[in-house]
């Protein structure tokens, strides 16, 4: 059984939206033939399936957003099984297989062939004197920050199997930015001094297909180790959060590389393997519930909404001016209308075909729905 995730705040309105709908139409089933089966197409429309997630794991996190949000993350993330630095060479082959050989982020080539390619367990390193000479473990967050303590060290959500040389270029330099780099690998990953605004000091900056991946295991990171991490030391983090230059920029890489195949697959094997998972993988829309910085601003009025069906058309008027999120479902469940409404009074033309139709309309988190029928 898969467990279906909310991808997006959106989704959370429309869900809630299913149930006034779904009330909206008891005593109505002969019209609309199996009312079940509408139903069902309205709760898949617009949500994200995503595999091997266990029934109820995040239910404790939903409708949460801030500081609490990533303290239910912590909670439900927290006492992984707990593996061997020596065992990671092999969890790898689960973990970081392409093509049955060793996915390693610092020499991948994503559009074209890399320059080299490993072997799992007859490449590791060993020595190591240029780029292609062996692969070894490369912690995205350095060992040194933290001292090399377990559990960190052997965490495979920031553990991954990177060539030696390119490993030991990035050395523990944060993760950054570079526009003047004094060295760039064969992908064209760089070092060099940071250009992101903020920090200035030598940083490493990984390929732009890989940024997201990077910044989500930080994301991780620092969820599952927010009561470890105020002892860490980095130029990347303050307190038990990031330094805002590193918040920035990683939720800039965050929205600009997304999830994608590569990392659920990871994510599912390293729960197999460790027994708990991403969180910001699964539902990336945490990251901005978490990290974002939110601006205050003055309350306003509740906005006021009516709608109406008028000689076949349906009419919306908006007190105060506020702009809507508007959505019209048929008696199948299918979308037939959908688009942004502007604020005061509007007037929207729906479909030829007669008969019933619900609309649904987002304001402000406010959820209004309205069964009508066009004659």
């Amino acid at each position: 059984m898969n467990l279906i995730i909310h991808n997006s705040i959106e989704d959370l309105r429309v869900n809630r939206a299913l149930v006034l709908l779904t009330n909206s139409m008891h005593g109505t089933q002969h019209k609309f033939g199996n009312l079940r089966t509408l139903v069902l197409i309205f709760i898949l429309f617009g949500h994200c399936s995503i595999a091997q997630i266990p029934p109820g794991y995040y239910d404790s996190a939903q409708g949460l957003t801030g500081a609490q949000l990533r303290t239910a993350l912590f909670n439900i993330i927290d006492g992984h099984s707990v593996k061997s630095y020596a065992s990671l060479w092999s969890h790898f082959q689960s973990t970081d297989s392409k093509s049955g050989l060793v996915w390693d982020m610092y020499s991948d080539v994503p559009s074209g062939s890399p320059n080299y390619i490993y072997q799992f367990g007859s490449d590791q390193c060993g020595i190591y004197a240029a780029e292609g000479d062996c692969y070894n473990r490369e912690h995205s967050v350095p060992q040194s920050w933290f001292n090399s303590a377990s559990p960190m060290q052997s965490d495979l959500f920031h553990v991954y199997p990177t060539d030696g040389y390119v490993n030991g270029q990035r050395s523990n330099y944060p993760y950054g930015e570079v526009s003047n780099p004094f060295k760039t690998s064969s992908n064209g990953s760089k070092s060099g001094p940071c250009s992101y605004p903020g920090y200035t000091g030598t940083v490493f900056e990984p390929i732009d297909e890989y940024k997201g991946d990077f910044a989500r295991s930080y994301f991780y990171m620092m969820t599952r180790y927010k009561n470890n991490i105020t002892s860490w030391s980095t130029a990347m983090f303050s307190g038990n959060n990031f330094s805002t230059w590193a918040n920035d920029m990683l939720l800039s890489w965050h929205k600009n590389d997304s999830v994608d195949q590569k990392e659920i697959d990871r994510n599912n094997a390293v729960y197999s393997i460790q027994g708990n998972r991403n969180p910001f993988i699964d539902s990336p829309n945490w990251v901005d519930s978490i990290w974002v910085q939110l601006v205050s601003i003055p309350a306003l009025s509740k906005p006021k909404i009516e709608m109406w069906v008028f000689k076949g058309s349906l009419q919306i008027q908006i007190e105060p001016p506020v702009p809507i999120s508007l959505k019209v479902f048929n008696m199948h469940g299918a979308v037939v209308l959908q688009e942004q409404v502007a604020s005061g009074l509007n007037l929207i033309d729906l479909p030829s075909a007669s008969g019933f139709y619900f609309v649904c309309a987002i304001v402000d988190e406010e959820i209004h729905t309205l069964k009508i029928l066009k004659e």
